[in-house]
């Protein structure tokens, strides 16, 4: 083999490696740190500059056992696999992962290092949980509409009638009554078409997602009383996404509203934040890059017991909620492609929306 066709090979395979979603350690012979992908300094949350020579027992302290295993590994030159493998990692929370481990063989019988395969089942998880949610959604959303179609039929009727009756009366008292039926039965056909959310087709631009954060933040401000502050983290360097702008101002819209009414009359703070993320599945969709943005308050968090519906529609925490701001904001991410997530613990809830970057014009 020539020097050429060597570096050719080498760069394809480095190429390769580099867009891989599982994580490739390449360790020497002491078991120190030579080559990483990317996925796995994102997995351990550290540059290749600063893993390299790292060992591999101050990589993934605490786990000897493990550390033993490798190191017996290459003295018998035969892989193993170690699945649901709980790993310690510096100042960051264990993971758990799948573990692939194969010798690297030289020119002779010996090995000389050895490859690390890791594949967080967080992740895997997370790719489940994510499925289910957009299944979720278009189950929500598709007995919604159902619903909404079959309520907004009698509705007009209810409405037509009271107004003919209404004509009829002669009673004042009496045209209250109708009165007060025509305007409940408006009332219900707002929150039906608010069931019904915005339809038809996209219509994408190219913008910037600080715009549409900064119109949002504008607008809640107005609305919310003094006690709510909103700060600012964005990441300038983002880059423009393309998207259906109004949408997603609608949805933001009602993600931050949640937050302000979550923290109540007592006020509070809320936080608009944005990153990029690398090769991030949504649903079994892997994109190169993502943005994150979230919306953070310190408020009371979301109940328990609401955790796993609160996507749902009429599902709310507050007894004069009509549990549709949430869904409805999910409903208009999905159809970005993107999908909103949510931790809550008191003092900290966050809810994560996730676009994708895709080629624009």
């Amino acid at each position: 083999m020539t020097i050429l066709e060597r570096m050719f090979n080498e760069q394809d395979g480095s190429a390769v490696l580099n867009q891989l979603a599982t994580a490739v350690i390449q360790l020497d012979r002491q078991l120190r740190v030579r080559e990483a992908n990317p996925a796995a300094e994102n997995l351990v949350m550290s540059s290749i500059h600063k893993l390299r020579g790292l060992p591999l027992d101050k990589l993934f302290p605490g786990r000897p056992d493990f550390i033993e295993a490798v190191d017996l590994s290459l003295d018998d030159t035969r892989s193993f696999t170690e699945r649901d493998l709980l790993l310690a990692r510096p100042n960051l929370e264990p993971m758990r992962v799948d573990c692939i481990v194969s010798p690297r063989q030289g020119s002779g019988s010996a090995a000389h290092g050895a490859v690390l395969e890791l594949t967080s089942t967080e992740r895997q998880q997370r790719i489940q949980a994510e499925e289910n949610k957009l299944i979720q959604n278009q189950i929500s959303t598709a007995l919604m509409q159902g619903l909404a179609h079959e309520v907004k039929n009698p509705l007009g009727g209810i409405r037509g009638a009271a107004q003919l009756l209404e004509r009829e009366l002669s009673d004042p008292q009496h045209r209250e009554y109708t009165q007060i039926i025509i305007g409940e039965a408006d009332r219900l056909r707002k929150l039906v078409d608010r069931m019904l959310g915005p339809r038809g087709q996209l219509h994408p631009t190219v913008f910037n997602i600080h715009e549409v954060l900064e119109h949002v933040r504008q607008v809640v401000e107005i609305e919310a009383n003094r006690r709510v502050t909103i700060h600012r983290d964005y990441d300038p360097s983002l880059p423009d996404l393309q998207a259906d702008r109004d949408l997603l101002i609608q949805a933001f819209l009602n993600l931050v509203r949640n937050s302000v009414q979550a923290l109540g009359g007592h006020g509070g703070n809320i936080t608009l934040r944005t990153r990029a993320q690398r090769k991030f599945t949504i649903g079994s969709v892997l994109h190169k890059l993502v943005i994150r943005a979230e919306v953070v308050d310190d408020g009371p968090g979301v109940a328990p017991e609401l955790a796993d519906s609160i996507f749902f529609p009429m599902v709310s925490g507050r007894a004069e909620g009509s549990g549709l701001g949430l869904p409805i904001a999910q409903s208009l991410v999905n159809r970005q492609g993107g999908l909103i997530d949510f931790t809550s613990t008191p003092g900290n809830t966050v809810f994560t929306v996730w676009l994708p970057i895709r080629n624009t014009p």
